[in-house]
């Protein structure tokens, strides 16, 4: 099993930024990629962003020019940095694991609020 340890969420103004951390212990040998999805209230789980190994990122046209994902896979850590953040960014964003055997795992989730 993958644990988590979530941080870096809570409530901002429109305009505002933010950067969630996550970091994965356990059984993460053979980890592909890590990102974030996010889940508004009365909405299905989305992609916000993911990034392998390397330096290979991927975007949500939502989020695009505004967050920025990275790695550091010493510390088996993955961030993201929220900029520009507006009231539709609203949700619970989860940080999320992908083996190489396609096997996922997922954190608890924490809260990004944008409001004024």
């Amino acid at each position: 099993q993958v644990q988590f340890v979530e941080s870096g969420g809570g409530l901002v103004q429109p305009g505002g930024s933010l950067r969630l951390s996550c970091r994965a212990s356990g059984s993460i040998f053979g980890i592909a990629a890590m990102g974030w999805y996010r889940q508004a209230p009365g909405k299905q789980r989305e992609l916000v962003a993911t990034i392998t190994g390397g330096t290979t990122t991927n975007y949500a046209d939502s989020v695009k020019g505004r967050f920025t994902i990275s790695r550091d896979n010493a510390k088996n850590t993955v961030y993201l940095q929220m900029n520009s953040l507006k009231p539709e960014d609203t949700a619970v964003y989860y940080c999320n694991v992908v083996k190489v055997s396609r096997s996922l795992y997922w954190g608890q989730g924490t809260q990004v609020t944008v409001s004024p």
